[in-house]
């Protein structure tokens, strides 16, 4: 891209694939708003951005940087984003985060505008007046709520309606288009332990899943979890299962758009299966619901979510809580 081809950048520090993914619909509401109805956006290389939205229309360019690290790669890491910022020369960024070093990289780097919450010392470097202090503790999907109507950009949705590749849709339904209908997802992983099911947990709920579904069931994750979805799989019997975790990212999106119904933790694989619209219950043990669509089931355990709470999530709940789906035959509304 050269470098005027987006007058207008964004800029997310959360590593995770779930992180591009709840922040989408924000993205589209700043590029609808930009001059060219476009924008860049920024964020580190592990959350995967320039797959997902390789087929976004209003991202022009997809930039990775590096943001974590000791203080020291910090300090290092501050100076590249400045340079980097100042080399494309954008003429407005949207900080979409209460952290302070991208403001004053944009800063360093002569970004004229620099809009952000605003929240801590962020505030001494954008050109905003950000939001009010009572969001501080807000989760993050609601600071960028309040962001928007402080700034006046529409918000339509916050559904974030992924779109992918009609060529990739194809491929992934002819490569299992022998497998019975209905198709099951399983999103095994998460970025932290404490947010993971536990391998009992996930080994009692597969095998009465397993018992009792007619159709396919199948585990993603990502090539990490490639092995220990195999001893899932050899622990159980019942329902043709496959070992799904060797997908790339934009092959595990598009096998969600055309599964049935999903369960998992609150990570990747959930935040992708809502965002391509499937039916999908979140195991909320050790972290908040996410509530920002409408296709996310919440399954918590008794008391609500609390550090550990994972493992009180037991196989026999989560099954309960899908039944009525599997009674029906887990068809996709």
């Amino acid at each position: 891209m050269s470098p005027n081809a987006a007058l207008t950048a964004v800029i997310q520090v959360k590593p995770g694939i779930g992180d591009v993914i709840w922040h989408l619909p924000f993205i589209r509401a700043i590029a609808a708003a930009a001059p060219g109805g476009k924008v860049a956006f920024l964020a580190p290389p592990s959350s995967r951005a320039q797959e997902l939205l390789a087929a976004e229309p209003g991202v022009a360019e997809t930039i990775y940087f590096r943001h974590s690290g000791s203080e020291f790669e910090r300090g290092v890491n501050l100076i590249r984003l400045s340079l980097l910022l100042r080399r494309h020369r954008f003429r407005s960024i949207w900080i979409l985060d209460r952290t302070t070093r991208p403001a004053l990289a944009a800063m360093l780097a002569g970004i004229p505008e620099r809009i952000g919450l605003g929240l801590g010392a962020q505030s001494l470097f954008i050109t905003n007046s950000g939001v009010d202090r009572s969001h501080f503790h807000d989760h993050p999907i609601d600071w960028l709520r309040a962001l928007m109507a402080a700034m006046k950009v529409p918000l339509p949705s916050t559904e974030p309606a992924l779109r992918l590749d009609d060529a990739t849709l194809r491929a992934i339904a002819e490569k299992f288009t022998r497998a019975p209908r209905p198709w099951i997802a399983l999103g095994i992983g998460a970025s932290h332990p404490d947010k993971d099911w536990p391998d009992v947990n996930w080994t009692g709920f597969i095998a009465a899943l397993r018992g009792r579904a007619t159709g396919t069931v199948f585990l993603i994750g990502g090539e990490a979890n490639v092995g220990r979805a195999q001893n899932f799989i050899a622990a159980s019997a019942g329902a043709p299962a496959i070992n799904a975790c060797g997908l790339g990212v934009t092959e595990a999106a598009a096998l969600l758009r055309h599964v049935d119904l999903f369960v998992g933790p609150s990570s990747g694989p959930l935040n992708l299966a809502a965002a391509v619209g499937t039916e999908s219950f979140g195991l909320f043990g050790s972290t908040p619901v996410l509530t920002y669509s409408k296709f996310i089931h919440a399954i918590v355990p008794d008391g609500g979510p609390s550090p550990g709470g994972m493992g009180l999530i037991s196989p026999a709940q989560a099954i309960a809580a899908i039944a009525p789906r599997l009674a029906s035959g887990a068809a996709t509304p």
